[in-house]
């Protein structure tokens, strides 16, 4: 009989601190209730204390899903227990996650403390969690770089006060593979009562080992594997929820399965990578665009003869349907809303429907098809309607031998503005266009450009870093023109500081 192991994802938690990666309630509902779909046991919804839109979206997010377990996050500190026990109390299963680092680095620097301190604010707080769920969760933060025979005494005493998960997160990624799954096996034979809790993993990949740090801790006894869609999470990212689920959906002899339905896997890829503006890599394993593309004369042939030369995995099996609807000028409405359905975007207002299905119109004017990343991207962006500051019209000069210039309309709260420039290029054309209107001290950081497929009328996809008064805001923009894409993904940096 196979071991059960239970999916925690934390891409609305650890995945959302991702700068400029930020959801709002309703787009986290949407990601919640996908998750819901896929399979995930654990959802950890936030951390309440932190902000009144962490708390509300843990609150309403408890509403809208049904059976995975909630899980919100908290310091061991009872103020943050109280809230986080406030923010649960719709969830039909609800779990409260709390803890504290147990490193020596953690012990002496953060908190100014000693060993035997931090296991009695360890206890104290799994026992004040205790007072409101049966459920709860205990972090022992940098266990990867905690002395083992310590981290054991934490992990015991936390059992003991009735943590039913302990989790042991390699919190900056330092851990090789064959260190952290000793780390789960010593504990798994040196933590008196450890069959009363369940031990969890938490890899960071800052060395590139999240995925496979995490799997030695599952191989040496580990049963909950936290991780994120599209491996997105602080600095390097986090354990890639798709990565664990295929290697253990394709090594089926190590007898682990998880309620997972792979086959939902890309399209919530699709749908996280739009939502928070954050492209997947191409190579990206299982999900990026070119998981599944042959480019080798070799292993072309291979593949033609029998596909099982290259290929491991049966495209379906991840949510690849190579027979889907495409979408033209000529699709209607319900074509499109099928496909938004499809990549879990469930649009039952009409009006916005008849929004996207213009944008729609446009874009499959300019393009022969639209892909599941287009209708993503249209349904995901903002609304220009509720912007202060609108892209009315953009006229660009430029050429090989010739100076660009541009001359650029601008709608600013019902207020018309006209401007024109010269630059050194025609994006440059066109920002410096924009900036005779908008005249405030502002510094482009980053510019990154992402076509969404790879046709010459594709839509590029465009992220941008602007500093202002001290501050980094972070903006998107998407057009088949780059460059009013481009000027798209400035004019969002400017409403998110409110320039008026």
């Amino acid at each position: 009989m196979s071991d059960r192991l239970f999916i925690f994802d934390t891409t609305l938690r650890d995945g959302e601190q991702v700068p400029g990666c930020q959801l709002n309630t309703v787009e986290k509902i949407q990601v919640a209730k996908q998750l819901e779909l896929l399979g995930v046991d654990v959802i950890e919804a936030g951390f309440p204390i932190s902000s009144p839109g962490d708390f509300n979206s843990v609150v309403e997010i408890s509403k809208a899903v049904t059976w995975p377990t909630i899980c919100a996050l908290t310091r061991a500190v009872e103020k943050d227990i109280d809230c986080a026990a406030e923010a649960l109390k719709y969830a039909k299963h609800k779990r409260i996650h709390t803890g504290i680092g147990t490193s020596d680095s953690h012990i002496k620097y953060k908190f100014n403390s000693n060993r035997e301190e931090i296991i009695e604010r360890a206890v104290a707080a799994v026992k004040y969690a205790k007072k409101y769920v049966e459920d709860v969760e205990f972090y022992a933060e940098d266990a990867g770089r905690t002395d083992n025979e310590y981290l054991a005494r934490v992990v015991e005493a936390v059992v003991k006060a009735g943590a039913t998960v302990v989790n042991i997160p390699d919190t900056t990624g330092y851990c090789l593979p064959e260190e952290y799954g000793a780390k789960i096996k010593y504990l798994m034979e040196h933590v008196d009562g450890i069959e009363n809790a369940r031990i969890s993993t938490h890899c960071h990949n800052d060395l590139g080992m999240a995925t496979a740090n995490t799997l030695q801790g599952v191989l040496n006894g580990a049963r909950q594997v936290e991780v994120t869609m599209n491996g997105i999470g602080e600095r390097a990212g986090n354990t890639s929820l798709e990565e664990i689920a295929m290697i253990l959906k394709c090594h089926k002899h190590l007898n682990i399965d998880t309620n997972i339905n792979t086959t939902k896997i890309v399209p919530m890829s699709r749908m996280v990578s739009s939502l928070m503006n954050m492209p997947v890599q191409p190579n990206k394993a299982i999900v990026g665009r070119n998981a599944f593309a042959h480019s080798s004369g070799i292993h072309q042939d291979g593949v033609l003869k029998n596909v099982q030369t290259y290929e491991i995995i049966d495209p379906k099996d991840v949510g690849l349907d190579d027979n889907a609807i495409v979408l033209t000028a000529r699709s209607g409405r319900a074509a499109l809303k099928y496909r938004l359905h499809v990549n879990g975007v469930n649009v039952e207002d009409e009006e916005k429907l008849d929004k996207i299905y213009k944008k729609f119109l446009q874009l499959a004017d300019k393009k022969k098809e639209v892909t599941d990343e287009d209708v993503l991207m249209l349904a995901g962006a903002d609304s220009a309607d509720k912007h202060g500051v609108q892209l009315d019209w953009l006229q660009v000069t430029t050429g090989k031998g010739v100076k660009s210039v541009a001359s650029i309309g601008l709608n600013i709260a019902g207020q018309k503005f006209e401007a024109a420039s010269s630059g050194n290029g025609p994006v440059d054309a066109a920002i410096r266009a924009l900036k005779k209107v908008i005249t405030k001290e502002m510094n482009l950081k980053e510019f990154t450009i992402q076509a969404i497929d790879k046709g010459s009328d594709d839509v590029g996809k465009v992220h941008m870093q602007v500093e202002y008064d001290g501050h980094v805001y972070y903006g998107f923009g998407a057009d088949t023109d780059i460059v009013t894409a481009s000027v798209e993904a400035y004019i969002d940096c400017i409403n998110k500081f409110k320039v008026r």
